[in-house]
């Protein structure tokens, strides 16, 4: 059986973390998702936290599904993708329902990927894919192993393929990562979800 085929129908919700470089590879998988995948994305991506954040009208044009900045206690739709708001960590809640939060910075950032991975997985728990991205610190590799420990699937982008290699190289250093991929196969695995 391949990986594709072992995916199938098991995932529901997608945890992606990326920093520097992060837009690029975003623009590579976001547009992979069909709009009839049954799938919740959320997305943190390390930004400036005092500006506001262009990520939805980026990528409104280049996907088919709904794209959305995250808002408080919002119920999670199928077919959309959630960006996490500028200088508020992105939680998933009971419901399942958005949460933003402006607790301390977490590996110097808030948004940070570790927060939105480790709430996730405590919700979808091994209908969760979780995808590690191209940056330039150690934020989502903790996350990452929640993910794996909740029985959900733990993608990092191949650190060739990476803009910035310190964050795969983290995420791949702390162990149990199921997939090491270049951004092509991560876009094919997420067609074929």
């Amino acid at each position: 059986m391949s990986l594709y085929d072992a995916l199938k129908g098991r995932i529901d919700g997608i945890v992606i973390g990326a920093s520097a470089g992060g837009i690029e590879a975003l623009t590579v998988l976001l547009p992979a998702l069909s709009k009839t995948q049954l799938l919740s994305v959320f997305v943190v991506l390390h930004l400036p936290r005092e500006r506001p954040s262009l990520l939805v009208e980026i990528f409104k044009p280049k996907c088919a599904m709904q794209v959305m900045e995250a808002q408080d206690k919002e119920p999670i739709a199928p077919g959309t993708i959630y960006f996490a708001t500028p200088d508020y960590h992105l939680l998933i809640d009971k419901g399942p329902q958005l949460a933003l939060s402006a607790d301390e910075l977490v590996n110097y950032s808030r948004p940070s990927i570790d927060v939105l991975f480790e709430a996730a997985a405590d919700i979808y728990r091994r209908r969760l894919l979780g995808i590690v991205l191209s940056g330039g610190n150690d934020d989502g590799a903790a996350g990452l192993q929640a993910i794996v420990r909740a029985g959900g699937i733990a993608v990092v982008q191949a650190p060739a393929s990476a803009q910035v290699a310190a964050m795969p190289l983290a995420a791949i250093r702390r162990g149990n990562v199921d997939y090491v991929l270049p951004l092509d196969q991560i876009a094919e695995l997420l067609r074929a979800l």
